[in-house]
């Protein structure tokens, strides 16, 4: 494909998408904005069609290598499988996937690591869609739940996974409480996420403020945490064992931002299947992806990785202690 032709094109968009952008004001706040946000994008299949299975960044490996976009977020479940120690983990291990969308992770899991997992989002819909995606014989099952109150007893699960779900909490704190909770001591805690700049060692400069808050206002985000903070807030539990331990793969993931644009591009597709209506709606999101390229390449955000033991507690205080971080 000719460069010129190619560069006209990805000028054409950024101009559309920033007009439909200026002209459509967007503020989520609230839990139930979150899940209907989510139900729309699942019920008309525009997210599924140029993103795929997986609603998250890929993996470009280290330093980031030219790849197809949907092997990419492929990779990115097996680096993430790998970074967290869950290769080595027997048949039948039990995996909560928090923020599970629709389901690409989970039957990754399930199927190629023969995990026996339950995948938990908000959006209705996103369940829907997740068991229909999922073949007989997969061992992964979908339900809707909350990540701030999960429905499950303490000590349910082996492992608890999750992928860029974070930024949608209203409060990291519970958040951090709720994964270690259900974890199983001695299970395995790997989470992924979008991350902010620790704020508390480099303020946010002038320029820096605005392009956060449109990225905290445009996709249902009340707030990020920083790497170091989120740690800090997993420790605070009393659950865990040791030391949080911490990644920085925002080399590895940054390649996604741009190539989710380049979609629009290589799948013309798009335009005759979702009619005039998805071309803006999908236009809408162009300035933010840009947004998070400038973001995430100059050190405002960083995608952190996180992964911890659930501490055995075995005396009583230990256990009336953990129980009060949680409450508190």
């Amino acid at each position: 494909m000719n460069l010129l032709y190619v560069l006209g094109i990805f000028l054409i968009l950024l101009a559309l998408g920033i007009a439909v952008y200026l002209s459509t004001a967007r503020n989520y706040q609230s839990a139930d904005s979150v899940a209907n946000s989510y139900d729309e994008w699942t019920e008309d299949g525009i997210l599924e069609f140029y993103w795929g299975e997986h609603i998250h960044l890929g993996h470009y490996g280290s330093p980031p290598k030219s790849k197809e976009f949907i092997a990419a977020k492929y990779d990115f479940v097996d680096e993430m499988v790998r970074w967290g120690g869950l290769d080595e983990l027997p048949t039948g291990t039990t995996l909560l996937d928090v923020g599970c969308g629709i389901g690409g992770s989970s039957r990754i899991l399930a199927k190629d690591y023969n995990f026996d997992v339950t995948g938990v989002t908000i959006s209705p819909q996103q369940v829907k869609r997740a068991q229909e995606l999922t073949p007989e014989g997969v061992e992964a099952k979908f339900l809707v739940d909350d990540a701030m109150a999960l429905s499950f007893p303490d000590a349910s699960f082996d492992v608890v996974w999750s992928v860029e779900a974070g930024p949608h909490m209203p409060d990291k704190a519970v958040f951090a409480q709720e994964l270690l909770r259900v974890l199983k001591p001695g299970g395995i805690l790997v989470v992924a996420d979008w991350n902010q700049r620790d704020d508390r060692i480099v303020p946010l400069n002038f320029w820096e403020k605005p392009v956060m808050k449109q990225l905290l206002d445009q996709w249902s985000h009340p707030a990020f945490s920083s790497i170091e903070g989120f740690s800090e807030l997993l420790a605070k539990t009393g659950l865990v064992e040791g030391e949080v331990v911490t990644d920085d793969w925002t080399k590895e993931t940054l390649p996604s931002w741009i190539d989710s644009i380049w979609q629009g591009i290589i799948k013309p597709k798009g335009l005759v299947m979702f009619g005039f209506s998805g071309l803006i709606k999908s236009l809408r999101e162009v300035p933010t992806i840009l947004l998070m390229r400038l973001a995430f390449g100059n050190g405002l955000c960083r995608f952190g990785m996180f992964r911890a033991t659930r501490a055995n507690l075995t005396s009583e205080s230990e256990i009336v202690k953990s129980e009060v971080a949680i409450k508190s």
